[in-house]
């Protein structure tokens, strides 16, 4: 049993002593051997490793893969306009010489976070305060995030670590001058609605003059037309008139007797007050007499009668 037990102490010394030199490296990972508390060698290929027991070699694993670096609030800036405005960025970034990271840091990531959040906020504030708030928002958005990221590489690389994009989430204002950037915004926007509003206004008049023109042109083109026209109709009917009647001008008179009672005599209500010799009852009383014109005697009393 003492013989037994002896063998199985000794496979499990012998199997925490394998375990201890063995140290598997995974795809996603680099990692540091150190020797001493010194490095010895960064390895970055993935599978089974050797090393030496503790405290003789030990391992330090560091995450190879793209990493994220988001600020946790908008941070402020001032702007050439000495406007302030909020921006929120984001980082990604990895681990390029884990040897050089390590000695910056000692393999902590929340250190490293600090010290690239210092640099990006140094980086933005220098870029930002060349430009006015129209560039940082829209203008020259692009080469702000170019410049960043230019500036935060160089730096990032003296501390081993690789930036791969830079980008600005957000920028806005500052909640104080919200108001009154809307307000700008909302009399923009009602002076040039005030302006198509003239304009159209001016238009419309325009039109509605040239129309009233128009119809003032065409109704007195239309007036001197038919002006012409009637003239030109009485004048036709004039000389019908004249040639008739000249053929026989004791029945024009005859007629002209019966308009001229015709239009005495409307009403049942009409008086007149005349002397019977005048010239108004000539037909009247010679309505047979006349031997030179019997058409014009014979017809004379049926117009009469009517």
């Amino acid at each position: 049993m003492n013989r037994l037990f002896s063998i199985l102490l000794a496979g499990l010394v012998g199997l925490m002593f394998l375990s201890s030199t063995l140290f598997v490296v995974d795809q996603r990972q680099y990692a540091i051997l150190f020797a001493f508390g010194s490095v010895k060698e960064v390895i970055s290929t993935p599978g089974l490793h050797f090393k030496l027991p503790r405290p003789f070699q030990n391992v330090l694993y560091l995450d190879k893969r793209i990493l994220t670096l988001d600020t946790p609030d908008s941070d402020r800036f001032i702007t050439a306009e000495k406007k302030n405005i909020l921006v929120d960025a984001f980082v990604k970034w990895r681990i390029a010489e884990p040897k050089v990271y390590f000695v910056n840091f000692g393999g902590d990531e929340r250190r490293a976070r600090d010290r690239m959040l210092q640099i990006i906020k140094a980086a933005l504030n220098e870029e930002i305060t060349k430009r006015t708030v129209r560039e940082v928002i829209s203008g020259e958005r692009g080469k702000v995030m170019d410049a960043i990221r230019k500036k935060v590489a160089e730096e990032a690389k003296q501390m081993g670590v690789s930036i791969i994009d830079v980008r600005l989430k957000r920028v806005d204002y500052v909640e104080q001058i919200n108001n009154s950037v809307y307000d700008r915004m909302k009399a923009e926007r009602t002076r040039v609605a005030n302006e198509l509003r003239s304009t159209g206004s001016a238009e419309s008049e325009k039109i509605r003059a040239d129309a009233d023109k128009q119809r003032t042109v065409i109704l007195a083109e239309a007036y001197r037309d038919a002006q012409t026209i009637r003239g030109e109709g009485d004048a036709k009917a004039a000389k019908i008139y004249a040639d008739a009647f000249s053929k026989n001008p004791e029945f024009y008179k005859f007629y002209r007797s019966l308009e001229a009672y015709r239009a005495s005599f409307k009403t049942n209500n009409d008086v007149m007050v005349l002397d019977p010799s005048s010239e108004f009852f000539k037909y009247f009383k010679n309505s047979g007499a006349s031997a030179s014109a019997p058409s014009a005697s014979s017809k004379a009393p049926a117009g009469t009668k009517k």
